[in-house]
């Protein structure tokens, strides 16, 4: 779970401690988490489903999908922690969604007292940023029908299908929002592909190949197209993250995330 290695330096006490602090919510697909404007003095972490970052565009752009917070990811504005902030940005949960909702205050405290946890927070803050960076030269430089292969790809990764490819109730205007495309230019990429037997879809989610993912965008191991990881239904969270929150680091363990 990515909190584990945050805290894999933390003593047990404080870890029991903090875990009694945080608060777990649910909300609907589409139901917006928190407001750009909107302060807040917690730090969110999916338990389960996925969450878009979501910037006011022009009015023909209408609002820009600029990142996607993943299960066991963080939403974290900014380094270091502020005990209250705005996000600059509307939360969007893009599938039902569970939230651990972190106090900030709490996490700041464990920052001070433990710093292996601020540098892990820093490298959550720098692979945002790469992600950032990647998605803005992707749109600048890709040809359509590239972009929004990538996206697909992506998406199995971000959104997994019950039985591969990804969650079907991601829709074309998200992926719009995302790929800076229109609505209109999507869908015919989208048919054109499906056309040429490059994406298909059932009721179960929608299919893509493997190589769909660009040079900058690690191609799935074999068998992982077909085998997505399993997640609990939404709303209810698995045991993985306090289990692991609360086991000792095993000796030469790797890091996730």
């Amino acid at each position: 779970m990515y909190l584990h290695p945050l805290l894999a330096s933390v003593p047990q006490d404080e870890r029991a401690a903090f875990v009694q602090r945080i608060e777990l919510r649910s909300y609907r697909r589409n139901e917006v988490v928190l407001g750009a404007d909107d302060w807040t003095d917690r730090v969110y972490c999916v338990a389960t489903g996925l969450l878009r970052v979501v910037v006011q565009g022009s009015e023909d752009s209408g609002d820009v999908t600029t990142d996607f917070i993943r299960q066991d990811d963080l939403f974290l504005n900014a380094a270091p922690i502020e005990e209250r902030y705005q996000p600059g940005a509307t939360l969007i949960a893009a599938l039902p969604t569970s939230l651990y909702l972190v106090p900030a205050l709490e996490l700041r405290a464990l920052c001070d007292r433990h710093p292996a946890v601020t540098m892990g927070l820093l490298e959550v803050v720098m692979k945002r940023t790469t992600v950032l960076r990647r998605q803005i030269r992707q749109i600048s430089s890709a040809s359509s029908e590239r972009l929004i292969s990538r996206i697909l790809h992506e998406l199995t990764v971000l959104a997994p299908g019950t039985g591969g490819g990804y969650d079907k109730r991601i829709t074309q205007s998200v992926i719009a929002s995302y790929s800076g495309l229109s609505r209109m230019q999507v869908n015919k990429t989208m048919r054109d592909l499906e056309r040429r037997g490059l994406v298909r879809r059932d009721e179960h989610g929608v299919y893509v190949p493997p190589h769909f993912a660009s040079s900058d965008f690690q191609e799935l191991a074999p068998g992982e197209a077909s085998t997505p990881p399993a997640n609990p239904p939404a709303g209810e969270v698995g045991p993985s993250f306090f289990s692991e929150l609360f086991e000792e680091p095993k000796p030469g363990k790797p890091r996730k995330g």
